[in-house]
């Protein structure tokens, strides 16, 4: 049978999925799934956690008359520290979603610009209520709706984490809910709810060239990631973008894309147009005039690219059929949703992952879109370490200005779990010092209300890689225990740049802790 799942429907409309384990109550659950819903006792005396129970079965437990009465337990009031869930439940909390702090926000915004680029192509720019409670990475979305609306659409910022209006673009297609929305009834002034960052396509920490590849409005990301380079007066590296089109119509922001030319170091550009019919310089497809020394810099740079599922199938089908692929490719698709109301099925995810002798693979699908990553195999366990690198980079970007006292009491409680299995230069308990260490680089993901970011971290393999590689009274290198520490502070100075020197060190200690042991391990089997 397979476990509950409670639905947590918030006074101000959003909704946050948690799964309940046997003999395991809905605050206990919602505190592992970090959301932090309001209570006192814990043992069914305060009413503080009084709910009320939309639909499901649940074993209600033990409370007083002052916590909530029998005529209001029968009426579907529930107290959450006291109850079991049975079966799949939907349950009212009288708190706002910030309260619970789940990590994505929700925030109203005003629209402040509304423009029909072309026939295919909607822009709108939004000025959000409260924008210095939104951190997002370039790359990311949101999920997007008209006040009062049953239904939501996920859309990415072409605009960078750093501009006070956020702006997005939008696929004309006839019929669409939001399409309809913003194309016959939407104005300036008018308000929207986002709720977000989601998804875990985003510009890692560049250290390559970089190609990037747009179909459509999934310029709109693409846009992002260059606000974001042009920013970085350290980088240097080529930046090269193929614009995908299906008409000449289809070709927005071109103003804007010349603009980089002057914005970063080494930047160009071009498009590509596949109808038949059209007059362009280029046509077919991007994979036609993709270079594998200009674009690719034989296997050196890193890949982006977000557009409609054929192009990504195509782009990805081409990479891997080259002599040597991108070290790194990233790539994002939106599922179109017609006239359908998309069936808001919360933040459900599911998460694919293959591991091959010279790549590795991880996709990450809700509803709407699917992000996924692809890299090259360089040793096992460099890999998984460089991945989980970038990804804790990323969320700790997000979440630097949400941390509270609360938050580094937790961290720094995991951190001393995982420290208290090393002694000085070696293992006490690698089993053990694994589940916490791993424990403890989970808490960001938890912490970040971002499902798809939560099951990337959860498909990288370095737990399973360590488990296979270390024993008691191996080696570690000198610094780990300390490196955990040091995070948390960086954290609490909001010192994005300490976090990053410290991640990057930890790196390469961990790197050189399994080395090691991989070579312990070979001696011994010798």
């Amino acid at each position: 049978m397979a476990q509950p799942q409670v639905a947590l429907t918030f006074e101000d409309g959003i909704t946050r999925f948690i799964t309940t384990e046997e003999d395991q109550t809905i605050i206990d659950a919602a505190y592992k799934a970090r959301i932090n819903l309001p209570f006192d006792c814990r043992d069914g005396a305060c009413g503080t956690c009084k709910a009320f129970c939309e639909t499901g079965e649940y074993e209600e437990g033990d409370y007083v008359d002052e916590a909530m009465t029998d005529a209001e337990a029968d009426d579907g009031y529930i107290l959450q520290c006291q109850t079991y869930p049975l079966t799949d439940m939907v349950v009212q909390v009288p708190i706002p979603s910030a309260q619970a702090k789940t990590g994505a926000s929700t925030l109203i915004g005003t629209i402040t610009e509304l423009d029909r680029l072309s026939e295919s192509t909607v822009k709108f720019a939004v000025r959000l209520e409260e924008r210095d409670k939104l951190n997002y990475l370039p790359g990311q979305y949101m999920n997007i709706a008209p006040p009062n609306a049953d239904f939501h659409r996920s859309y990415s910022f072409s605009s960078g984490p750093s501009d006070d209006i956020v702006t997005f673009l939008v696929k004309y297609t006839p019929g669409g809910l939001m399409t309809s929305y913003l194309t016959e009834e939407a104005k300036v002034g008018d308000e929207l709810n986002l709720t977000g960052p989601m998804g875990s396509f985003f510009l890692r920490e560049p250290v390559a060239p970089i190609l990037l590849l747009a179909g459509g409005t999934g310029l709109a990301p693409i846009l992002a990631i260059l606000e974001r380079l042009a920013e970085d007066e350290e980088f240097k590296d080529p930046v090269r973008l193929i614009y995908g089109a299906t008409f000449n119509h289809d070709i927005v922001e071109v103003e804007k894309l010349n603009s980089f030319k002057d914005k970063l170091a080494d930047f160009d550009w071009f498009t590509v147009v596949s109808s038949p019919d059209e007059e362009h310089e280029r046509k077919g497809f991007v994979t036609d005039h993709m270079d594998v020394e200009e674009h690719l810099h034989n296997g050196d740079a890193d890949v982006y690219l977000c557009g409609p599922p054929p192009m990504v199938e195509a782009v990805r089908t081409h990479l891997n059929s080259l002599d040597t692929p991108p070290a790194s490719f990233y790539y994002e698709k939106f599922t179109p949703q017609g006239t359908s109301d998309g069936g808001d099925e919360g933040d459900a995810v599911e998460v694919s992952s293959k591991t091959t002798e010279d790549k590795q693979s991880l996709s990450v699908s809700s509803s709407q879109v699917e992000s996924g990553e692809i890299h090259r195999t360089k040793s096992d366990s460099a890999a998984q370490f460089e991945a989980l690198r970038a990804l804790e980079i990323g969320v700790a970007s997000l979440l630097i200005d949400q941390l509270d006292e609360e938050d580094f009491a937790e961290l720094t409680k995991r951190a001393e779990a995982a420290n208290q299995h090393i002694d000085g230069a070696s293992f006490k308990n690698a089993k053990g010092f694994i589940e916490a260490n791993s424990a403890f680089h989970e808490f960001l993901f938890e912490r970040s209300g971002n499902p798809a970011m939560l099951a990337a971290y959860r498909q990288l393999r370095t737990a399973e890689v360590m488990v296979a590689q270390l024993d008691d009274g191996y080696g570690v290198e000198s610094g780990i225990p300390e490196d955990h520490l040091a995070f948390i502070e960086a954290l609490k100075n909001k010192d994005l740049d300490a976090v990053k020197k410290v991640v990057d060190g930890h790196t390469v200690k961990a790197v050189e802790t399994m080395n090691k042991a991989i070579e312990t391990n070979v001696t011994e089997d010798n």
